[in-house]
C-alpha cells in the first residue's frame, strides 16, 4: 500500500481533533479519529458545568463551521459564553455526526502506542518514508492501524498535576484519593453532597482553582457551614487576579474580579505561600502538611481539590523522536512562545506548523497537548494550529506559513 493513500490519524475527538478532521476533509483527505472516551469531547464533559472564557464566536473553527452549515446546523448566539456541556451538545456532537466525519470517528478507542512500521526509535534508514503504526485498545480488543501522518490532539486535562509542591504526588496523596478531587468538580451539581457544609481546601493558583472556589462560595451561600481554604505557592494572592477589567477576554477578567472581591471580603481563608509536602489521615478528615515561611503547618479539612494544572501524557509516544522543551514539555520551537514564566494568554505570538514540528516527520502535537505544561491555551489558537498543519500535510506550504491568528 502506498503511504500517500493512507489516512491521517488524529488522536482525540475534542474541538481541536475534530477541527483537524474537518480541515482534512475540506482538503479531500481521509482522517481517522481515535477517541478514548465514550463520546466526543469526553475530557470537556468532566468540566461541562463550567463556562468558557471565550464567547461562541471564538469557539468555532471555520472548516468545522462550513461542514455544520452544509448540514442545516443552527448557530448559537455568538456573543454568549458557552459551558462545556454546551460546547459538546451544540457543536461537537453535531459536527461528529456530519457525513464527512461520522464514518471516520472511533469512540472507546485508546491509542496505547505509536511507532513507524517495522522501524523502532533507533533506526534511521527509511524512517521518514515508513507509515506510522498506531496500536489501539477498544475494550479487550487490540488492533493496529497505519497512517501517513499523526496529529496528537489528546489534550492534557486527564493528566492533572499532583498536589505535592515539587511536582510529585505527595506522600499520602494516593492513599487518601477518596478525599481528593482534581480539576473543577461539580460542587453545585452531582458532587454537591460531598462538599456541602464541609471544610474544603483548594490547592492551586490558576483559573481552574478560581472556578472551583467561586462555585464553592455559591454553595456556601446555601450551606453556611462550608469553609473554604485556598492554598497557594504564590507569595501574594493578588498575583492570581490577572487583568481584571482590562483583560482581553471579559469572561476571564470577571473571574479575577470575583475572586478579588471574595478575598477582600474575607469570604475564604487564604494560606500563602504554602508548599504541600504530605497528606495524612486525621479521623476521617485529611491533613495537608506543608512548609510556610513560619515553619511547618498542618491544615485539616474534609476534602481537597487539586487544581495545580496538568501535564501531557507522553508514554505512548516513546517510540517516536520528539523534540520537547525540557521544562515546558512543549515542542522545542513552541516553548519560548508560551512559557508561563514569560507570557500570558494575550501575549502568545501567532504560530503554526513550523513551530509545531518534531524530529519525527509528519508527527504533530496540537491544541492543549502542544502547550505541554503551560496553562495559557485558547481554542482559537488550536484551530489555527490545525489549519496550518493540515495545509503542510497536503503540500500547501504557502498556506501553512500564512499564520492567520
Amino acid at each position: 500500500m502506498a503511504i500517500d493513500t493512507l489516512p491521517v490519524a488524529i488522536i482525540g475527538a475534542g474541538p481541536i481533533g475534530l477541527a483537524a478532521a474537518a480541515h482534512l476533509a475540506a482538503r479531500g483527505e481521509t482522517p481517522i479519529v481515535f477517541e478514548a472516551g465514550t463520546e466526543v469531547g469526553a475530557n470537556i464533559r468532566t468540566w461541562g458545568h463550567v463556562h468558557l472564557f471565550s464567547p461562541w464566536r471564538w469557539c468555532l473553527d471555520k472548516a468545522s463551521l462550513a461542514l455544520l452549515e452544509q448540514n442545516g446546523w443552527q448557530a448559537p448566539e455568538l456573543d454568549k459564553l458557552p459551558t462545556g456541556h454546551d460546547l459538546i451538545e451544540r457543536y461537537l456532537q453535531p459536527l461528529a455526526q456530519t457525513p464527512a466525519l461520522r464514518p471516520h470517528i472511533h469512540l472507546n478507542a485508546r491509542v496505547t502506542a505509536v511507532s513507524r512500521r517495522r522501524i523502532d526509535k533507533m533506526k534511521d534508514a527509511g524512517r521518514d518514508d515508513a507509515p506510522f503504526v498506531l496500536q489501539v485498545q477498544t475494550g479487550d480488543h487490540e488492533e493496529r492501524f497505519l497512517a501517513r501522518a499523526v496529529i496528537d490532539a489528546s489534550g492534557t486535562w486527564n493528566q492533572p498535576n499532583p498536589i505535592g509542591a515539587d511536582g510529585l504526588f505527595a506522600p499520602g496523596e494516593r492513599a487518601l484519593a477518596a478525599n481528593v478531587d482534581y480539576g473543577i468538580p461539580d460542587v453545585l451539581g452531582k458532587a454537591r453532597l460531598n462538599y456541602a457544609g464541609k471544610r474544603v481546601a483548594v490547592v492551586g493558583g490558576g483559573h481552574s482553582a478560581i472556578n472551583a472556589i467561586l462555585e464553592l462560595a455559591d454553595l456556601a451561600a446555601d450551606h453556611p457551614q462550608t469553609h473554604i481554604t485556598w492554598i497557594l505557592r504564590k507569595t501574594n494572592v493578588a498575583a492570581t487576579y490577572g487583568g481584571l477589567g482590562d483583560d482581553q477576554l471579559p469572561g476571564r477578567g470577571l473571574l479575577g474580579l470575583r475572586i478579588k472581591e471574595l478575598v477582600d471580603a474575607d469570604g475564604i481563608e487564604v494560606v500563602t505561600p504554602f508548599f504541600t509536602t504530605r497528606l495524612a489521615s486525621a479521623g476521617g478528615q485529611v491533613q495537608l502538611i506543608g512548609d510556610t515561611p513560619q515553619g511547618e503547618r498542618a491544615i485539616t479539612v474534609d476534602r481537597v481539590i487539586g487544581a495545580t494544572g496538568a501535564r501531557p501524557e507522553l508514554s505512548f509516544l516513546r517510540e517516536l523522536r520528539l523534540g520537547l522543551h525540557p521544562g515546558v514539555e512543549a515542542p522545542s520551537a513552541m516553548a519560548p512562545l508560551i512559557d508561563p514564566n514569560i507570557h500570558s494568554c494575550g501575549s502568545v505570538p501567532p504560530h503554526g506548523e513550523r513551530e509545531l514540528r518534531h524530529p519525527e516527520v509528519n508527527f504533530y502535537m496540537v491544541g492543549m497537548k502542544s502547550y505541554g505544561r503551560a496553562p495559557t491555551f485558547l481554542l482559537a489558537t488550536g484551530y489555527e494550529q490545525v489549519r496550518s498543519v493540515v495545509a503542510a500535510l497536503v503540500g500547501d506550504w504557502d498556506a501553512a506559513a500564512d499564520v492567520q491568528l
